[in-house]
């Protein structure tokens, strides 16, 4: 991140663009904006962005589709924006690698707010020590978000290596739900904490094998935690 951050603002209504870049200028934030999803990857590669705001419902690709293709070569932080309410809404941009959702109609003071709450989040992370964890089988880098078993690369999003990281940097701690949320999401998340169910559950998808040494177990009525067997 340079000394002025560059927010991508993604939507293809011109007011959000008026009021969100005004108030990005009165905090000395430089900005672009895409009005459809093609135009967001465009400018997402052209500018490398410090942050995007990305609106779920845009024309020739969605918000999904374009937070699906970034996530592919990029850990931009990515706020979508939403018209929706509906749960499966805010859980998906979450699960493709969202760092946080905003509900419309909202005030741009709150979007700053957000933006701020990202960076420092970032910058604290970065504070720490960025070790790459090993167990029997399981190697965890969160400094190029790679999880490999048995050797093998295993395809997971930004998120899920955070929680897995952090849950594996404590073995045997049990996390609550809202712990998880507030570490990993880096805000107090007032929405379903069922966001974190969703997670655990794809993570465990992706890195179980038979005679693993090691596992996310279920703490119920409490939350997670990561455990070695062995």
């Amino acid at each position: 991140m340079g000394n002025t951050p560059h927010i991508l603002i993604c939507d293809d209504d011109p007011v959000i663009h008026e009021s969100l870049g005004l108030y990005l200028q009165a905090e000395r934030y430089s900005f672009s904006s895409a009005y459809d999803g093609e135009q967001a990857l465009q400018l997402a590669e052209k500018d490398q962005p410090d942050l995007i705001i990305l609106d779920l419902m845009m024309p020739k690709l969605t918000g999904t589709e374009v937070c699906r293709e970034i996530r592919r070569q990029s850990n931009v932080p990515i706020i979508m924006l939403t018209a929706k309410g509906e749960e499966i809404d805010r859980v998906l941009g979450l699960e493709l690698g969202a760092d946080d959702y905003i509900v419309k109609p909202f005030s741009p003071r709150e979007v700053i707010a957000r933006i701020k709450a990202v960076f420092r989040r970032l910058g604290e992370r970065g504070q720490e020590n960025r070790s790459i964890l090993r167990f029997e089988g399981l190697e965890i880098n969160i400094d190029n978000y790679q999880v490999k078993v048995k050797g093998e690369n295993v395809a997971c999003t930004p998120k899920e290596v955070e929680i897995l990281h952090m849950l594996a940097s404590h073995p045997g701690q049990v996390m609550d739900r809202e712990q998880i949320l507030s570490k990993v999401w880096g805000y107090d998340y007032f929405g379903d904490t069922r966001t974190v169910d969703t997670h655990i559950k794809r993570i465990r998808q992706k890195i179980s094998h038979e005679d693993a040494a090691w596992g996310l177990i279920t703490v119920y009525g409490v939350g997670y935690k990561f455990e070695v067997f062995r």
